[in-house]
């Protein structure tokens, strides 16, 4: 009989609401749910971190609160995925790519370092084609849903009325614009929710019921359609296609994220998928996601690829091994060095770029000051006193304003 593992699993923050961030909680419930015992390692809590702990899961700060080594790693994020590695180097470890560009989802090399997963064909090929992972060391396993948080909709209406755009990317003054001239143009009510509004939603499973149509991708698009909207692919890096049965395949290799959006986010373009709007075949598509994309399957996988790595890992004890892993974090530094000092260089000139700022808005603010004192200052806030003045000026305004 197969015995309960201790997992440790690393993130690089846990205070936002974001896609990796809530891989890894629900990772971590469903481990837990499964008879498990994860245990999450993050430098910075907050929200999801307090979510996570409120429903049984263990999060730490620091890897010596760690009673004893875990069974074994599940590293995301290169950072907190190396502190680990270098903290336990006897564990068997795979490590998840979440992102395509970010550099903190780049991939370590670890003596210990044994699988690696990717969500996704195109994490896969970033893998593979950019940072040399031998291809059969590297499984694709889907993003997934927790059904039983993303319930099943009533029926949709036969033409649509509420759209909802749902991006923590979104702002009033980008790609916003153009979702909203389509909604507007094909009748649509148009909602929009996200962090960069200040508008983060801690319930999507409620908010997702109330829409019939759905601007969403990744994570987000997926949990949209579980529950039985319709859904177009849509965020700041460009729009895509309302998914269907005959498209869902392609698009789920993607994980209707970045490879299957195309700039810009154009009106015409998605007036064009609203069109194609069908509600008995987001129907078909919501049965479709909810019986393959189950949170409980794609965590029950995992396990099999954690207890593989138990099982095949080889002597991960002794000299030699400790000198592999001296040579591993040695070169690790090294990779890392570049990638630091361009940080760096951001943040000197973020803060230069702020300091400019702050001595101009000190600048303005003592203009007013002195302009505050002046005696002109002081003769306007008498005669703003004087009623029958100032009814008299505004009388004069009113008919300099009127037609001529």
């Amino acid at each position: 009989m197969n015995h309960a593992l201790c997992v440790l699993i690393t993130c690089r923050e846990l205070a936002v609401r974001a896609g990796s961030q809530l891989y890894t909680r629900d990772v971590a419930e469903a481990l837990r749910e499964l008879g498990h015992s994860p245990v999450v390692y993050s430098p910075r809590l907050g929200e999801v971190a307090a979510e996570m702990r409120a429903r049984g899961v263990a999060v730490i700060d620091d890897l010596d609160r760690l009673g004893g080594p875990p069974d074994v790693i599940h590293g995301q994020h290169h950072l907190e995925a190396m502190a680990a590695l270098l903290r336990f180097p006897g564990v068997p470890a795979l490590y998840v790519c979440h992102g395509w560009l970010p550099w903190h989802e780049a991939p370590p090399r670890f003596p210990s370092l044994l699988q690696y997963v990717a969500v996704d064909t195109l994490r896969r090929d970033r893998l593979v084609l950019e940072h040399a992972i031998p291809e059969e060391r590297v499984a694709v396993l889907p993003n997934f849903v927790d059904l039983d948080r993303f319930r099943p909709r009533p029926p949709l209406p036969p033409r649509p009325g509420r759209a909802l755009l749902l991006s923590n990317q979104a702002t009033a003054h980008n790609f916003t614009r153009e979702v909203e001239r389509a909604c507007s143009a094909s009748g649509l009510e148009l909602t929009v929710a996200g962090a960069a509004l200040g508008l983060p939603t801690s319930r999507p499973e409620e908010l997702l019921a109330s829409f019939d149509l759905v601007f969403a991708r990744g994570r987000a698009a997926l949990e949209a359609m579980a529950v039985g909207a319709a859904v177009v692919l849509c965020d700041l890096e460009g729009c895509g296609l309302l998914v269907d049965t005959a498209n869902f395949g392609q698009l789920r290799d993607l994980n209707f994220g970045l490879g299957a959006l195309r700039p810009p986010v154009a009106a015409e373009r998605l007036q064009q998928e609203i069109a194609r709007y069908d509600p008995a075949e987001a129907q078909r598509v919501r049965d479709r996601v909810r019986g393959e994309a189950g949170r409980r399957e794609a965590v029950a996988r995992l396990v099999d690829l954690y207890r593989e790595l138990r099982a095949a890992a080889p002597d991960l004890a002794g000299a030699e091994h400790d000198r592999r892993c001296l040579a591993a974090g040695s070169r690790y530094v090294s990779w890392l060095s570049p990638h630091l000092e361009e940080l760096e260089a951001r943040w000197e000139t973020a803060a230069s770029g702020r300091a400019e700022a702050e001595s101009r808005l000190a600048a303005t603010r003592a203009d007013l000051e002195s302009l505050r004192r002046s005696p002109f200052f002081r003769l306007r806030a008498r005669l703003h006193g004087v009623r029958p003045l100032v009814a008299a000026y505004r009388a004069v305004r009113g008919r300099d304003r009127g037609p001529r």
